[in-house]
């Protein structure tokens, strides 16, 4: 497998670069994907976008295909981490199963630092079936922005799980696996897409600090 085409937004003399991958139903472009990368961009980081191949190969037309297998997902990230290796910090994370996935292969690749943005601790309508048992043990510093009622982990199920001391949990409020809240809650998306992208700095900030000291 050869080396994803990134999408690059940000400086190339960043202080930390962070390689951020899609969910399973969306590209790496969509209004979403583009806020947090431009947002973090923005400060002076550099963000890498990349899409798994199923996804890529929906841009070239042919039938909507569904995610690859995740052994060709975990391949993809180690290809991608291998292409952004630099001479800094190295942040990856991603959307959902982008996330997930990165948090997979975090510890085996020495990069330093993980983020994901609503993360799948389980299939909706079925919280049995949790995605969880690499984070009890996970060393690699990472940060876990979760809406407080995604379908995927709400604030209540995700409170009794066995999480890694590595892993920082940040509620966003009312928030559902979009991070949107609803409209009687008194928060706005606008509000909550800025507070992911704060959070999201603020870790980039400790991760490049760490690599410093």
């Amino acid at each position: 497998m050869t080396a994803p085409d990134f999408l690059v937004n940000g400086p190339a003399d960043a202080p930390a670069c962070f390689v951020l991958a899609h969910g399973a139903g969306a590209p790496m472009d969509t209004p979403f994907m583009n806020q947090v990368a431009e947002g973090i961009a923005a400060v002076g980081f550099r963000v890498l976008r990349f899409e798994f191949p199923y996804m890529a190969g929906r841009r070239t037309g042919g039938s909507k295909r569904p995610p690859d297998r995740q052994p060709v997902l975990l391949e993809c990230w180690r290809n991608a981490i291998a292409a952004a290796a630099g001479s800094g910090p190295l942040v990856i994370g991603g959307k959902s199963m982008g996330g997930r996935m990165a948090s997979l292969v975090a510890d085996d690749t020495g990069v330093d630092g993980v983020i994901c943005l609503g993360y799948p601790f389980h299939p909706p309508g079925k919280p049995d079936k949790l995605r969880t048992e690499h984070l009890e043990d996970i060393t690699c510093p990472t940060l876990i922005l979760q809406g407080e009622r995604d379908p995927f982990g709400t604030r209540a199920e995700v409170g009794t799980y066995r999480l890694s001391e590595a892993i920082t949990l940040e509620w966003i409020p009312d928030g559902n696996h979009d991070l949107a809240p609803r409209k009687a809650s008194g928060h706005t998306r606008e509000s909550n897409m800025a507070a992911t992208v704060t959070a999201a700095i603020t870790f980039l900030e400790m991760v490049a600090r760490s690599r410093m000291a």
